[in-house]
């Protein structure tokens, strides 16, 4: 079977991915509604106004002729200079910085050959402003998205969200970071300007014309897909020259499936001193990070010390238990899953005598307390299933307008949700298919062919078999405010789970966190200021696609 096709040719979900991934459960009749593009309102005055076109376009990955990219350009109508910033050589869209506090108006032009519609992904906006599939605007049509900047100092980004093409518009090129600063970071006195780098990591695959190419076979649809060669900020062999001094490196993982593990190739420890939802309350310092699609982690790298000449790598680390050995074996990516590669470098090119330190304290998180939650006793569920030839949440597909008794939840309410995988069992717990409670019972299964373990659920031999195969680690990412992660537990293969388990930076604000085969995870999440329908999802953006989404009615 042909590993990789032209990116024009479009079968991999509704064509032969279909079959794989229960496409029938996903078209139950539920017709996507659509709602008139936004406009822009005379009361609103905005401190940021800027256009920001998605449009076709060309950019110079490889050696040789251009590549055919969709990627999103801007024009600043009124605001800082730096509020829109062009990414140079690359499809990336400009980086956007904001800060707390302004009222920012964004005019989304489409002129891609299809509808799109993007998302501020971990911003806190209202519903219309949010990038809802539901908001999608046909080729030659604009959205004006108004909001105010609620959220704290932290990296941020911004991709397309539309119904069923997610994965392959982002592929094309379309998503670009956003950096929000507030007053509490200013103070710090963080390395910043040249000295504050922005990364995006993203793995490609590319033809002998050096155009992309995609995966579009089931198996990209199942475990989502893998690129041959990894790109940061849509360069290969990405190198950065430095001076022996601090830096501040903000990392996003703009995959579409890909986990890394960031760890430097002479063991050096990585200084985190922030995650998806901003600065940690005091720096940490971990062997390496693993980083999921959409989570981002912020270090702060001092160079300080090291010769003229000297090389640091950034590697991703090798690691197992995250992605079954049936995807490893059948994708055949020359990027291995969870085996060793370069990302980038960094080359020290220039002496410099600055001496600045890491402040002990960075920042003050208000933890939520535990008379705040509203629901201690009886957790939201969220199950995962890769089961029965279907992507589900809560044992369901995505459907617009179709919410379960608890995807209802009162507006200005601090929740306690839990993530799970679920797998194969469909009854018990709360009445619907899902398996809401108990869904991990019927005993754990251990061994690195299953991934990290998983439960029983109910399933006859045959079955677990291919659950065994099929169990992976997926990103799930909850639109609207952050959350903290107040637990994880884990049952099944040890060794496995030693891999990739220090690299969870838990104490931090998070939007989107990576479960673990054999994993729940308990959040605490705030749903505040804005009622309407918000997305939650796996970002593993092939899963996405193919139903493994639900969305909250915030009333």
């Amino acid at each position: 079977m042909e590993r990789f096709r032209p990116l024009s040719r479009r079968g991999f979900l509704l064509g032969v991915g279909a079959a794989a991934i229960g496409a029938s459960a996903y078209a139950e009749g539920h017709a996507m509604r659509r709602i008139a593009p936004n406009r822009a309102s005379d009361a609103f005055d905005p401190d940021v106004d800027l256009d920001l076109i998605c449009r076709r376009d060309e950019a110079s990955i490889l050696t040789g002729a251009p590549t055919r990219v969709w990627r999103y350009s801007g024009n600043l109508i009124k605001g800082p200079p730096n509020a829109v910033t062009a990414s140079p050589d690359s499809y990336l869209g400009p980086l956007l910085r904001f800060s707390k506090g302004q009222k920012v108006r964004i005019r989304l032009r489409n002129e891609l050959p299809e509808e799109t519609i993007t998302h501020w992904h971990g911003l806190h906006v209202p519903m219309l402003m949010d990038g809802h599939p539901t908001a999608a605007i046909d080729p030659g049509e604009t959205y004006v998205y108004e909001f105010e900047i609620r959220n704290r100092a932290g990296m941020y980004f911004y991709h397309p969200h539309t119904h069923e093409k997610t994965a392959t518009q982002v592929y094309r090129g379309l998503a670009g970071a956003i950096i929000v600063d507030d007053a509490e970071e200013r103070a710090l006195g963080l390395p910043s300007s040249a000295f504050e780098i922005p990364l995006v990591i993203q793995d490609r695959s590319f033809d002998r014309d050096n155009q992309l190419a995609y995966g579009g076979d089931m198996h990209t649809s199942m475990f989502g897909f893998y690129g041959d060669r990894a790109l940061v900020n849509g360069r290969c062999n990405f190198a950065l020259d430095v001076a022996s001094r601090a830096y501040r490196l903000r990392i996003l993982n703009g995959s579409n499936a890909r986990i890394y593990k960031l760890c430097w190739d002479d063991s050096t420890p990585l200084t985190v001193i922030g995650v998806d939802g901003g600065l940690l309350e005091r720096p940490e310092k971990r062997p390496y990070v693993m980083l999921a699609p959409a989570e981002r982690v912020d270090l702060l790298v001092d160079f300080s010390g090291r010769p003229q000449g000297s090389k640091l790598t950034m590697l991703s680390g090798e690691f197992y238990g995250l992605v079954p050995p049936m995807a490893q074996r059948m994708m055949g990516s020359d990027l291995a899953i969870g085996e060793e590669f370069p990302l980038f470098t960094a080359k020290v090119t220039e002496a410099s005598n600055d001496s600045w330190r890491l402040p002990e304290k960075l920042s003050k998180i208000e933890h939520f307390r535990k008379e705040q939650v509203a629901n201690p006793d009886q957790p939201i569920p969220i199950a995962i299933t890769m089961a029965h030839m279907s992507m589900l949440l809560n044992g369901r597909p995505y459907g617009d307008d179709d919410l379960l008794p608890f995807e209802r939840i009162p507006v200005d309410t601090t929740q306690l949700i839990e993530i799970y995988h679920e797998h194969g069992g469909m009854g018990g717990g709360m009445g619907m298919g899902g398996g809401m409670r108990g869904g991990m019972g019927g005993g754990m299964m251990r061994g690195r062919m299953g991934g990290m373990g998983m439960g029983g659920g109910g399933m006859g031999g045959g079955g677990m078999g291919m659950m065994r195969m099929m169990s992976m680690a997926h990103p799930i990412h909850l639109h609207g405010q952050q959350f903290e992660i107040i637990e994880r537990s884990f049952e099944g293969d040890e060794d496995a789970y030693a891999s990739v388990r220090d690299g969870f930076i838990d104490s931090g604000l998070k939007d989107t966190v990576l479960v673990a085969p054999g994993e729940r995870v308990r959040i605490v999440k705030r749903f505040g200021d804005f009622k309407g329908r918000f997305m939650y999802h796996c970002h593993n953006l092939e899963h996405e696609d193919a139903g493994m989404m639900r969305e909250y009615s915030v009333e």
